[in-house]
């Protein structure tokens, strides 16, 4: 079931991802929910950044790492990207349950969210030069443990 499962989602997310949003492209709330998660697990984060803005129906709007005294950038860490995804995947999983129904956001779909957060902030701390690491590695733990206590459900 699971398999079945996982194969049904790899094919609506690449029949979603491949048809341009130009064409008129039919939403449905499986489509939307496969695009979103398409850009949220299976896209590179270059990749993703490259996507921003391409399709007007989901909400790309950001406001980067909402941590005040530190932003979303320090000298051993650049968290703008991760931050960019993270709000992606919060709007429009909210959008999703605006427009089909509840089931989009939830605790779960919350906590999947902030670990690839977790995942894409772990990578640029790995870019960063030896000696930036372990600070960079600190304060991705530190910014993955604010949004877990308060990102609200």
């Amino acid at each position: 079931m699971r398999y079945t499962l996982r194969v049904l989602v790899a094919v609506t997310s690449v029949l979603t991802v491949a048809s341009p949003a130009s064409a008129g492209s039919v939403h449905s709330a499986a489509a939307d929910r496969a695009y979103v998660e398409h850009m949220l697990y299976a896209t590179p984060i270059s990749g993703f950044i490259a996507a921003v803005g391409s399709d007007q129906w989901f909400n790309w709007s950001t406001d980067f790492c909402s941590a005040p005294l530190v932003g979303n950038t320090g000298r051993s860490f650049n968290f703008t990207n991760a931050c960019r995804r993270h709000d992606f995947g919060y709007r429009n999983l909210h959008l999703l349950d605006r427009r089909y129904g509840s089931g989009n956001w939830n605790s779960i779909s919350r906590r999947r969210v902030d670990r690839q957060f977790l995942v894409d902030m772990m990578a640029h701390c790995r870019s960063r030069a030896w000696y930036d690491e372990p600070t960079c590695f600190a304060w991705a733990e530190t910014f993955y443990a604010a949004v877990r206590i308060a990102g609200g459900v």
